[in-house]
């Protein structure tokens, strides 16, 4: 927690590994669903931000209903490559309370090769919550280390992420409630949680 706004690492995990959330188009999540990881045209080259909440996750890609954003997939990474993706990370805002200067804080970002942003979390109706929800951007190295190594398994949700949205449009929260992935806090070791503020 930092301030008033409570910050939490809310996801679906067991002991092996973490479920995050991407949103793509049919040609880059067919392919990486065959193969178990991205492939081409998926590109490596390219910032990808991974995203442990999935009510974050509906909110980000409308249910399944933006452009390109109409598949989603539940990505489940070992939670050693999870807890290695935030040892190299930097915060994606300044923070007065971890860097001196803009300037240091700038250099910080331009050597790490995974960002942190919190933002606001979502209700079902995806209305901002009083709590913040982590996104992780992964670049280069990084990228590298989640295609080839980090990621065990994929699965297309988009259909329960319609059954959860059409449920919402319907009225009924307290059934679409019981459909949702069951999220708990993340253990985070206290190095990595004062790290990601």
């Amino acid at each position: 927690m930092t301030g008033a706004v409570p910050r939490e690492v809310r996801a679906r995990f067991d002991g092996e590994t973490i479920t995050v959330y991407q949103a793509y188009p049919a040609a880059i999540a067919d392919p990486a669903l065959e193969a178990g990881t991205f492939v081409d045209p998926f590109k490596r080259g390219r910032m990808t931000w991974i995203k442990p909440s999935f009510l974050w996750m509906m909110y980000r890609c409308g249910w399944a209903t933006k452009t390109d954003q109409e598949r989603v997939l539940a990505i489940d990474i070992t939670r050693s490559g999870f807890e290695q993706a935030l040892a190299q990370s930097c915060l994606s805002h300044f923070d007065e309370t971890r860097f001196t200067t803009a300037e240091e804080w700038r250099a910080a970002v331009r050597s790490s090769p995974v960002r942190v942003q919190w933002d606001p979390e979502r209700d079902l109706n995806l209305d901002p919550l009083p709590c913040r929800a982590i996104q992780i951007g992964l670049s280069g190295a990084a990228v590298e280390q989640y295609v080839e190594n980090w990621i065990s398994g994929i699965r297309d949700i988009t259909p329960m992420v319609r059954e959860i949205h059409a449920t919402v449009t319907a009225g009924n929260l307290e059934a679409a409630a019981s459909l949702l992935p069951e999220e708990r806090v993340y253990p985070l070791p206290a190095a990595l949680a004062e790290r990601i503020a």
